[in-house]
């Protein structure tokens, strides 16, 4: 029920994000829910571990995974900005 209700609000706050932004502010969005899904998942997994080392290991890829997603989404804004297609 949490996951579920997390992914609606994920999907609505994207689609009201796109509302104003160009194409690529949207992939980057894009790219940042979607790790924070992959990471909220990793995280809820490891609150169902069996281990404390499997649960740290779990939590460290969620970290991983949210690291990732922001860079790339980063890097994605930025080649927004560098051709002028920024929606400011």
């Amino acid at each position: 029920m949490k996951l579920t209700t997390g992914l609606v609000v994920a999907f609505g706050v994207v689609g009201l994000a796109a509302c104003n932004q160009s194409a690529q502010e949207q992939r980057a969005d894009n790219v940042e829910a979607d790790a924070e899904n992959v990471a909220d998942n990793l995280e809820e997994a490891a609150d169902n571990a069996t281990t404390d080392a499997n649960e740290d290991a779990l939590e460290n890829r969620a970290d991983a995974v949210r690291d990732a997603g922001e860079t790339k989404a980063d890097a994605t804004r930025s080649g927004a900005d560098a051709d002028g297609n920024s929606a400011n």
